[in-house]
């Protein structure tokens, strides 16, 4: 399987400089690979480190089980499923799963509109803080895929709307950094909070131009 590639860059975080990378249309046998022999032994030390450090078992990484090699058979079934990765010096840095076919708006602004949908999104363990990586490796990963599904929602002709549910652990992130709104719990879907964005909120997103 073939991916479009373009260039972007993430913010190295200990050198405090900027680094080219790719945000690759497709998740190949490579980015499960490096899920594989990278991501998994690194999340396995992280979760000794808090439980060492004796945090409680509600600020573990709320993704911890997610499996992406079964995720991905997901892009196999529906054909308006897709992927997206994120490269970086050789290893893959983070991984979406988005469909533009099978959900519709639920704000009222926009009720019944056409919109991408981002299923799963998860960012390499050596990015994330919470895991006790302190400095995080890189960041950038979780804004270069958001973006991504803005765009694709873009060229599908949906202005930019695009929606998720989100794990309690990145509320925060999806309300602050990217400005969606939460429409509340939903209790169809685990009782995860459903997040929308808009037109106009994603032309904000875009244009920030923030590496969060």
């Amino acid at each position: 399987m073939t991916s479009d590639r373009s260039a972007v860059f993430l913010l190295d975080v200990a050198n405090d400089i900027a680094v080219d990378a790719e945000i690759c249309d497709g998740i190949t046998e490579q980015q499960l690979v490096d899920w594989e022999a990278g991501w998994v032994p690194e999340l396995h030390g992280a979760l000794r480190r808090l439980r060492d450090a004796n945090v409680a078992r509600q600020y573990w990484p709320q993704s911890r089980h997610w499996d992406w090699r079964k995720k991905t058979l997901t892009l196999q079934k529906f054909l308006t499923a897709q992927g997206f990765s994120v490269t970086c010096r050789g290893m893959t840095e983070g991984m979406m799963v988005v469909d533009s076919a099978m959900h519709r708006c639920r704000a009222h602004e926009q009720l019944g509109q056409h919109l991408v949908y981002v299923d799963y999104l998860e960012t390499a363990p050596w990015n994330r803080k919470e895991l006790l990586f302190d400095p995080p490796r890189y960041r950038g990963v979780g804004s270069i895929l958001m973006r991504a599904a803005v765009e694709l929602s873009l060229q599908e002709g949906f202005k930019g709307r695009i929606a998720l549910h989100s794990l309690p652990q990145a509320h925060d992130w999806y309300a602050k950094k990217c400005g969606m709104t939460t429409l509340g719990v939903d209790p169809n879907k685990e009782n995860l909070h459903y997040f929308e964005m808009t037109s106009a909120q994603a032309d904000a997103f875009i244009g920030t131009g923030n590496v969060t």
